[in-house]
């Protein structure tokens, strides 16, 4: 597809932040704007958000002061809250880092961390059993891996019992216990202006690279009962979304 967009000389290329080192390998020319860009700096997209540089610029969803306030809101919702599995896709650098930014997190709240570690799919199930109780809640971070396995997850986790937050809503429908982070919606409308100030001449190098400003808490009562779980009303009344 990549190739495809440079043969047809398109005018600009909008990609999600999975797919834009593969959209930037293919040209260097065409202005490329990426959204949900995970960690652009760490994973070379970018030389710096406010000098991206070349042909690329976007919208990040990187902020690690987000990996503390999830950890918190676990903390407020889980009593006795101690140690927290935090569940990542090893194989992908940008899940690696910011799986060590949320350990470091994690640390820095007094609590211990168990990281039941996955590469592929098939290592879903075996990290879930070598848990086996050692963890009162789980963090999870998110990628293709996470996302094409979402059942999967879900299953394993209630089964087990395990409170869980993601990043953003898509997973608390199916089943998870809430969500902190950036507004996607929000994300992809900002990137309406990022086009068309390139459209209109600007240079992808010329418009820095933003970070999230609206955010969102979403809960689900369901799971929560599910689980034993009482949410407290300070929680509940934070939340921009609540699933009965």
């Amino acid at each position: 597809m990549a190739a495809e967009f440079v043969r047809l000389n398109v005018d600009a290329i909008v990609t999600n932040g999975g797919s834009a080192p593969v959209i930037k390998q293919a040209t260097s020319v065409i202005p490329i704007v990426f959204v949900l860009g995970n960690d652009p700096v760490g994973t070379g997209l970018v030389a710096s958000l406010a000098r991206p540089g070349g042909n690329i610029t976007g919208l990040s969803v990187q902020q690690t002061e987000t990996d503390s306030k999830r950890l918190e809101l676990l903390r407020e919702v889980v009593s006795r809250l101690r140690r927290v599995a935090v569940m990542a896709n090893v194989g992908d650098p940008a899940p690696a880092r910011q799986m060590r930014g949320v350990e470091s997190a994690a640390r820095a709240l007094g609590l211990e961390v168990v990281p039941p570690e996955i590469r592929r799919a098939e290592d879903i199930a075996p990290a879930f059993a070598a848990l086996n109780a050692q963890a009162d809640a789980l963090y999870i971070v998110q990628d293709a891996l996470v996302v094409a396995n979402t059942t999967r997850i879900m299953t394993f986790a209630l089964t087990a019992r395990l409170p869980t937050i993601f990043y953003s809503r898509d997973f608390v429908p199916a089943g998870g216990l809430m969500s902190y982070g950036a507004s996607y919606p929000a994300l992809f409308r900002r990137t309406a202006d990022f086009v068309d100030k390139i459209l209109r001449g600007t240079k992808p190098r010329d418009i820095p690279v933003e970070q999230p400003t609206k955010f969102e808490l979403v809960i689900n009562l369901s799971t929560a009962k599910a689980l034993g779980i009482a949410i407290p009303s300070n929680v509940l009344a934070l939340a921009d979304e609540v699933i009965e």
